[in-house]
């Protein structure tokens, strides 16, 4: 089920253009990294979450492009570009083979699965 968002009819072409423009490097740095690489993390500092994910990849002899924007405090701003782009609301966002997967526990199940 798709979550629900704002139609574009209902949104003033000012705002369109402000959101188009919003951390628009990050957002372009993102998507050509998910559009090259086979498995790509991004990520933030210090979070333990993100650590998580990064090390069930390295088990499974994965080596992703790794992306990480600040910590908690640093950098917000382009980490909420990114959960506006992905419409995932947390960090990691994992991708695979351009597809976003989710983060850790939506990776552990992956691959869970495939292994079996």
């Amino acid at each position: 089920m798709a979550r629900p968002s704002l139609s574009p009819d209902k949104i003033s072409p000012a705002a369109i253009e402000k959101q188009a423009a919003f951390h628009r490097d990050v957002v372009d740095t993102v998507a050509a990294a998910v559009a090259r690489d086979k498995w790509v993390v991004v990520g933030m500092g210090q979070n333990p979450v993100v650590k998580k994910a990064r090390k069930l990849l390295k088990d499974a002899n994965i080596e992703p492009t790794y992306i990480s924007y600040g910590s908690y405090l640093g950098e917000w701003k382009k980490r909420l570009a990114l959960k506006i782009w992905a419409s995932w609301p947390t960090f990691p966002m994992v991708f695979r083979d351009g597809v976003l997967i989710g983060g850790a526990v939506e990776l552990e199940k992956l691959l869970e699965a495939e292994k079996n």
